[in-house]
């Protein structure tokens, strides 16, 4: 397909689409003359991702690019791939070492890993900031009045798992390696309003099953 074609069914202007060219956010095209180039359906695919992560991940371009380059790293292997893709995505503050209410969040955090059998999480710990927001989150909780221990996330994790295991699933039905990777940081982002949303109204239809509206 030519520009204006790939611009139609993108969604994205042109001056946008040779704007992401000259960031490197978007392969070249193949040439087909002196001032025209023909795109495929992978230059479709990354301006979605694009999309995904500037539009609804509200990302500056910088760290979208960012966010690409580890995408476009054939080095690595798929999990650290992803998982450095991941990981360039924004995150909230770390985490006060010098809080008490964080000191008592992370042991918590490590008996809910060692709970689960979460070898990986174990491993990673602070190097993860996933890892690091569940800290701050489970100390905000503590420090408000809500205590969480590992015996309360440990249901909610073991569902994340369910739906995790579902989110991979749902990459591996991609052909490409390329095409598994960019839906699995578009899912990311995309997903998690969803899920949010589908949190909320079944808190919604469980609390009306039992209390009635």
């Amino acid at each position: 397909m030519r520009l204006a074609e790939l611009s139609g069914r993108s969604g994205v202007s042109t001056a946008m689409i040779k704007y992401y060219l000259r960031q490197g956010m978007l392969a070249p095209g193949r040439k087909v003359g002196a001032t025209t180039a023909e795109y495929d359906e992978s230059h479709l695919r990354r301006l979605r991702l694009v999309r995904a992560l500037i539009e609804v991940g509200r990302l500056p371009v910088a760290t979208a690019k960012e966010v690409i380059g580890y995408v476009d790293d054939e080095s690595l292997d798929r999990t650290i791939r992803l998982g450095a893709a991941l990981w360039a995505l924004p995150h909230g503050p770390d985490p006060d070492d010098g809080d008490a209410s964080v000191a008592a969040a992370r042991t918590e955090v490590d008996r809910l890993f060692e709970l689960l059998g979460w070898a990986t999480a174990r491993e990673l710990g602070d190097l993860s900031p996933d890892h690091r927001a569940l800290i701050v989150a489970v100390a905000t909780l503590n420090r408000l009045g809500y205590p969480w221990d590992a015996e309360l996330m440990a249901p909610y994790a073991r569902l994340m798992h369910q739906a995790a295991a579902r989110d991979l699933d749902f990459v591996e039905s991609h052909p490409s390696e390329e095409e598994k990777v960019e839906t699995a940081v578009a899912a990311t982002i995309l997903f998690e309003p969803v899920l949010r949303a589908l949190h909320r109204l079944a808190q919604q239809e469980e609390s009306a099953r039992r209390y009635g509206l």
